[in-house]
């Protein structure tokens, strides 16, 4: 048992972005269950603490909890609900970090994540369908859609063997989600589906934005960044040793050094164009791990 907690803990700190976010949502799932096991001993009925945790559509409860903004995209109640959505996150996800850095996609997480929560707020609280309903949402759906749509507006034709239908590309996997989403927004669980089209929205947004140069989660990285290091204890005095550059005769020229950046990135075009044309499986172990490598830098 030791050894099994001691591989999780390693995998978590080793693992990237994507498996740290697995984790918290996992984390966060068995202590809400085991904290409503708990209240079920003493016929309390456990439920009452996701009231205080996933998203009201009441917008005058939404005001005095407004951290359900945050928490509600950490928070699943049913075991097939997170697995399924964390299986689906860990293969876009994975697929996602070819193209994108880690910070981009815990941005894109929380992008999506609000867009989904705006668009729910938003539909509770003007369509007559809804007048007599008081809506809660919880779940990382949203999120995980943003990452989904973005990966699938970005490269469309990469291809992913689903089993019965063989391989598929991204594009296609995206459309008919978003079509099952539109055609569920009347059903009993209309609040998470109409999230899911927020989350979706966010990641064809975020790509098209990309595109023309901007990237939407920099400005949510800087305040991450920013927090994270309030919190961190400061860092210890060192002493420098002066070196003159002249005592280093490695040391790239300029003319190398763009010389070797440009080669590089000719390198990764080549691999990313045979994605699009052929796959990921079709890379060599040795491309597989230049694009490893490369989406770490």
């Amino acid at each position: 048992m030791d050894n099994i907690f001691g591989k999780l803990v390693q995998l978590y700190r080793n693992g990237s972005l994507l498996i740290k976010l697995i984790y918290l949502n996992v984390a966060v799932f068995l202590i809400l269950r085991l904290s409503i096991v708990f209240l079920m001993l003493f016929n309390i009925d456990g439920r009452i603490i996701l009231n205080y945790f996933e998203l009201p559509s009441d917008l005058y409860l939404l005001l005095v909890r407004p951290w359900t903004l945050v928490t509600y995209m950490f928070l699943h109640y049913d075991i097939w609900h997170i697995l399924f959505n964390m299986i689906w996150f860990y293969w876009f996800g994975q697929i996602f970090l070819l193209f994108f850095s880690e910070k981009q996609m815990g941005g894109l997480y929380l992008l999506g994540g609000w867009a989904g929560a705006i668009l729910f707020l938003l539909s509770y609280n003007i369509f007559p369908y809804f007048d007599s309903v008081d809506g809660f949402l919880l779940g990382a759906s949203a999120a995980i859609l943003a990452i989904v749509v973005a990966t699938a507006v970005y490269a469309p034709d990469y291809k992913i063997n689903l089993l019965f239908f063989g391989a598929i590309s991204l594009k296609y996997i995206a459309i008919v989600t978003i079509v099952i989403d539109l055609l569920s927004i009347t059903s009993s669980n209309a609040g998470g589906h109409i999230a899911h089209l927020g989350g979706a929205l966010m990641g064809w947004w975020f790509v098209s934005s990309w595109r023309k140069g901007h990237d939407m989660t920099r400005f949510i990285n800087l305040i991450v960044d920013k927090l994270v290091t309030m919190f961190k204890p400061g860092p210890r005095k060192m002493k420098i040793k002066k070196m003159n550059i002249s005592q280093n005769p490695r040391r790239e020229s300029d003319m190398d050094y763009n010389a070797r950046k440009h080669k590089e990135m000719e390198e990764i075009d080549h691999i990313l164009d045979k994605i699009k044309q052929s796959g990921y499986s079709a890379l060599s172990d040795a491309e597989k791990k230049k694009l490893f490598d490369a989406s770490k830098k």
